[in-house]
């Protein structure tokens, strides 16, 4: 069954390996996750943009599996340099090394079969 609303271009987007938020054209603030209505201030003029992909970790933890099952995964918070706070994990380094306040950048990839926001450490200046 074919999806239809904001999810649907989100993962539209997606499927064409972009990453885009919304933007409120009435107040200017950054959404995230698909809306219908800004949960700022009620507006339905959410426009789509590409946001910077930049952000600094929020939050992390660790969450054990067996290793037939996959083994360990992170599961972190992201604050985009736009604003919004998305859910997500950390690819391409230890789970060890994944800190509070790192650095890091979007990017589209596959994760659990399906293509998703995913972040790896952001390159040096």
């Amino acid at each position: 069954m074919q999806g239809f609303g904001p999810d649907a271009s989100f993962r539209a987007a997606l499927a064409e390996g972009k990453f885009v938020i919304q933007k409120c054209g009435h107040c200017g603030e950054h959404v995230y996750y698909p809306r219908v209505l800004c949960p700022h201030c009620g507006s339905d003029q959410l426009d789509w943009i590409e946001p910077s992909g930049q952000g600094t970790v929020y939050s992390v933890t660790l969450v054990r599996r067996r290793p037939d099952k996959g083994g360990d995964f992170n599961v972190c918070l992201v604050d985009l340099e736009e604003g919004p706070r998305v859910m997500s994990r950390v690819e391409g380094v230890p789970l060890e090394d994944i800190q509070i306040g790192m650095a890091v950048e979007a990017f589209v990839g596959d994760a659990a079969g399906a293509p998703n926001v995913l972040f790896r450490p952001a390159a040096g200046p």
